[in-house]
């Protein structure tokens, strides 16, 4: 028997009926909040005409408390593959219009299918999250679903890209597939991101908070650390995700894309060479030096709101998407801190995972010091940032501009934690701590008992400055491999990231270190 209009009619009419979602009026509401729904979603996401859905047609099977009467449209998730700026993508949409989105036992199976085939296929996959949490009619079902996806995004953690887009309310156990994903990019005042709501806290403790308070965009990119991206509306998350993916490749095994550049690689700026103030003490912008070293200046960064004593970004260096992790002189000096190396840290694991070279450009006086940091456990944090250095194979590129001290000097992708190509320029101060500390110890006694005290420390700081704060006694040693005129740095960075593009590294063999998390 072949295929007849008649059936053919039917599955039009089926379609068309799960096309509708949780009906006109449910979706008119979203509309009026300014959200966009599931497949409106989608539809942005991926190149027009590419979005292939899968499981349209799966439902689920829960038969308590009158759930065998209750119809809920693919489950409550639209998944599917297509193609994103001409790559093959696969993603999932919850659909809040279909009984809140919630998770069950088949939205968890049609989740967790698309995830296999992401991971099969070497595709990045994009979860985009908009649910009341577990179905709580299902029970264990539910809870069996949240952990099957859990255990999928960390067997495809560091072989495809995973990102996650919060356009909704996220509550309870469905906010640790997000957190075990690469990068969450969440919508102002219109997502959420919580494991007890503002009425349990309450409850529980008396204390009143809103939801924007507890779990807002703001709030995870602010104070938590949580989420990367805080987004104007759905749509300009989506153009972000985007921007996003044209620096990454679609897994471990491909280098990132390349794209032709317009800017010319031999491009020098003067400006370069006066950025760095006389004055010690007084901050730049490093954005400025970035802006200025990559390819027509452009770079995106994720964490713009957290830690901002470091910043980190990913541009291009003559074509070549690289991953910039830089101190920040305009914010607490630059320090390193708690946030400074859990966000750097995180970033430096992802370019390593995913074959993006690094270039790491340091002016960093020390560690921030005082006891809420030492309390907070600050030699376990920092050491993330050793351990990760020195477990990254990729290119890695450093450059000093100014202060580079003691322990945040080795902290800071030093030639000791693998750097390949180390530059300073004139105006790096390569020491073990800066020159009043360094005097105030070594001539200690003979400070004390001169005759005018503070003559002589000055004279001591003047002599440890023009001993020490300087790039050549590392150059002297092999440290540095350059001391180069600032407004030379973007050919000198591109000729040795060319130099090092097909670097090789081998780590000895093991199952996983134990990273000091």
């Amino acid at each position: 028997m072949g295929v007849t209009s008649d059936n053919i009619q039917e599955l039009i009419e089926k379609e068309k009926q799960i096309k509708e979602m949780g009906g006109e009026k449910a979706l008119a509401k979203r509309k009026d909040q300014g959200k966009l729904n599931a497949r409106e979603r989608l539809d942005i996401l991926f190149d027009k005409g590419t979005f292939r859905e899968l499981d349209m047609f799966v439902t689920h099977r829960c038969t308590n408390f009158g759930m065998e009467d209750i119809e809920i449209p693919a489950d409550g998730v639209v998944t599917g593959h297509g193609k994103v700026d001409g790559r093959i993508i696969f993603a999932y949409a919850q659909d809040f219009t279909s009984r809140a989105g919630s998770l069950g036992e088949m939205q968890a199976k049609k989740i967790c299918k698309v995830m296999d085939m992401a991971l099969k296929s070497g595709a990045p996959i994009i979860g985009i999250n908009d649910s009341g949490g577990a179905r709580i009619q299902e029970g264990i079902d539910a809870l069996s679903g949240y952990g099957e996806i859990f255990f999928r995004n960390s067997a495809a953690s560091g072989v495809i890209p995973q990102i996650s887009a919060i356009m909704g309310p996220t509550a309870g156990g469905a906010v640790y597939s997000p957190a075990m994903t690469d990068f969450i990019f969440m919508v102002k005042e219109k997502s959420y991101m919580f494991i007890t709501g503002p009425n349990v806290i309450k409850a529980v403790t008396g204390e009143e908070i809103t939801f924007e308070e507890l779990g807002g965009a703001m709030t995870h990119n602010e104070k938590s650390g949580v989420a990367q991206f805080a987004c104007e509306s759905d749509e300009d998350a989506i153009i972000q995700i985007k921007k996003l993916l044209s620096f990454l490749p679609s897994n471990n095994m491909e280098d990132p894309p390349f794209v032709p550049p317009a800017d010319d690689p031999g491009r020098t700026d003067e400006s370069l060479d006066s950025i760095v103030p006389d004055n010690p003490s007084r901050a730049y912008d490093i954005k400025d030096v970035i802006r200025s070293i990559v390819d027509d200046g452009e770079f995106f960064e994720p964490h713009e709101y957290f830690a901002k004593n470091i910043v980190i970004c990913f541009a291009r260096l003559n074509g070549r998407s690289i991953g910039i992790i830089a101190n920040q002189p305009n914010f607490l000096a630059g320090c390193l801190d708690i946030d400074a190396s859990d966000k750097a840290t995180r970033f430096i694991r992802f370019c390593d995972a995913f074959n993006i070279p690094m270039l790491t450009i340091a002016d960093v006086p020390g560690y921030l010091p005082g006891s809420n940091q030492e309390w907070g456990g600050i030699i376990r944090h920092g050491a993330k940032l050793l351990w990760c250095y020195s477990e990254a194979t990729v290119p890695k590129l450093l450059l000093v501009t100014r202060k580079d001290y003691g322990g945040s000097y080795l902290a800071m992708c030093s030639k000791h934690l693998g750097a390949d190509m180390a530059f300073a320029w004139p105006s790096a101060e390569i020491a073990v701590m800066g020159a009043a500390g360094a005097a105030n110890i070594i001539h200690a006694r003979e400070i004390k008992n001169s005759e005018d005290p503070v003559q002589k420390r000055a004279e001591k700081i003047d002599e440890y400055n023009e001993k020490f704060s300087n790039p050549y006694c590392a150059a002297a040693r092999g440290y540095v491999d350059a001391v180069i005129k600032p407004s030379e740095t973007r050919p000198r960075l591109i000729d040795a990231l060319e130099a090092m593009a097909t670097k090789r590294e081998l780590r000895p063999a093991k199952k996983h270190g134990n990273i000091p998390v």
